[in-house]
């Protein structure tokens, strides 16, 4: 029973990390294991954000040891960015184990990405020129805290709070998933994925990428590979619901755009409110109700139905 949001706003920037951070902890009780954001600000031409980790965060009580090799995969993501001829402009340091860089790359992102988690213990969470994605153990405030989200400026932004059951309480697990190689898609789900092995053995065959067994992570990669492949995201959006079987609601994030679906049976909660400039959606209406105090009206999205938002 994890709970998802969106929010986009048309014709200018917002306190969307505040925003989003107010959703998700008013859907704590969806889901207490872990919260996550995908944020989208302003890109910046010739360089992109890239936000990664070197541990989990229980990893960390184990002392000395795992001290050293933070340290030591740090240097090396150093090491190798450099050696593609890749520049860091800014590197900051969030947490003991994760880490926000800005980059000045011009060469290719996946083959970089790759490269970089070559690195042992190393996960990038998201490379974009506007995503940044972060997630962690703990609720939404906790975790917004914990990374400075509060002032975070941008156009749009999706999240999640997971209960895990079928799969490890940490940072892996957690949504959102950066839609490898994309560099600004984003997703987020609630459902279960019934042929999501049959699916993953198949995308596994052609050579893509998983970090998880969670079975968002699919959509993520199946919605990447139709974007490869030409389809604008509607139309691979639409064929998700045909392709994927099971019971979902999921949120989607690009550069430009916001997008959810429903599966044809429609199991899964899913709330929004359209405005004139800014449109929102989550699992329950309490969430919206957290920023717009006044009164809106609100509706359900039909079974089967996909929408898309541009900012």
């Amino acid at each position: 029973m994890c709970g998802i949001a969106g929010i986009i706003h048309r014709g200018g920037t917002a306190e969307i990390g505040r925003e989003m951070t107010s959703m998700l902890q008013s859907l704590k009780h969806r889901g207490p294991d872990s919260a996550g954001f995908a944020v989208y600000g302003l890109p910046r031409s010739g360089e992109f954000i890239m936000r990664f980790k070197v541990a989990e965060q229980e990893d960390m009580a184990k002392g000395f040891d795992i001290l050293r090799q933070v340290k030591e995969r740090r240097e090396e993501v150093d090491s190798r960015i450099r050696s593609m001829a890749g520049e860091i402009l800014e590197a900051e340091e969030v947490t003991e184990y994760a880490f926000r860089y800005r980059v000045k790359y011009d060469g290719d992102t996946r083959r970089f990405t790759d490269f970089l988690e070559d690195v042992d213990g190393v996960e990038i969470m998201s490379l974009g020129r506007g995503l940044e994605l972060i997630k962690d153990l703990g609720d939404a405030t906790q975790v917004s805290e914990q990374y400075h989200l509060g002032q975070f400026m941008g156009t749009h932004a999706i999240g999640h709070v997971r209960m895990a059951t079928e799969s490890d309480v940490d940072i892996r697990s957690a949504h959102p998933y950066w839609a490898y190689p994309f560099q600004d898609v984003s997703l987020v789900h609630n459902g279960q994925l019934t042929n999501y092995w049959s699916k993953r053995r198949e995308f596994e065959r052609r050579g893509l990428r998983f970090v998880s067994d969670c079975d968002s992570e699919l959509i993520a990669v199946y919605l990447a590979d139709k974007l490869s492949d030409g389809f604008d995201l509607e139309d691979a959006m639409n064929r998700s619901v045909e392709d994927l079987d099971g019971v979902f609601t999921y949120v989607v994030a690009t550069a430009e755009c916001l997008g959810m679906a429903k599966d044809v049976m429609a199991a899964k909660p899913m709330v929004l409110y359209e405005g004139e400039d800014c449109i929102v959606l989550a699992s329950e209406e309490v969430a919206i109700r957290s920023i717009f105090p006044h009164e809106i009206e609100t509706f359900d999205p039909y079974e089967g139905e996909v929408r898309v938002w541009r900012n």
